[in-house]
């Protein structure tokens, strides 16, 4: 189970929620069952999103495993060069 905080621009498609808990042992099953409690976070999860687990920004593994207690975070992904 970890805790996520959900970036401003998240929480009106996640009920209001600045924080949820979810059981997932990966990333990629994170972001699978955030899709599924809150349809509206899909399009913004699609190419738009980073996520940092204990201060590590992931940007394309979600493969990465999550420790149990994790704190996670999902973040706007920054563009640039």
């Amino acid at each position: 189970m970890v805790d996520v905080t959900l970036w401003a621009g998240l929480r009106p498609l996640a009920d209001n929620q600045k924080m949820v808990r979810v059981e997932a042992r990966t990333i990629r099953e994170l972001l699978r069952k955030l899709e599924e409690r809150y349809p509206g976070l899909r399009d913004p999860f699609r190419g738009e999103i980073a996520v940092a687990v204990n201060g590590v920004i992931y940007r394309n593994d979600w493969s990465q495993e999550l420790p149990e207690g994790a704190e996670v975070m999902l973040m706007r992904r920054l563009k640039g060069g």
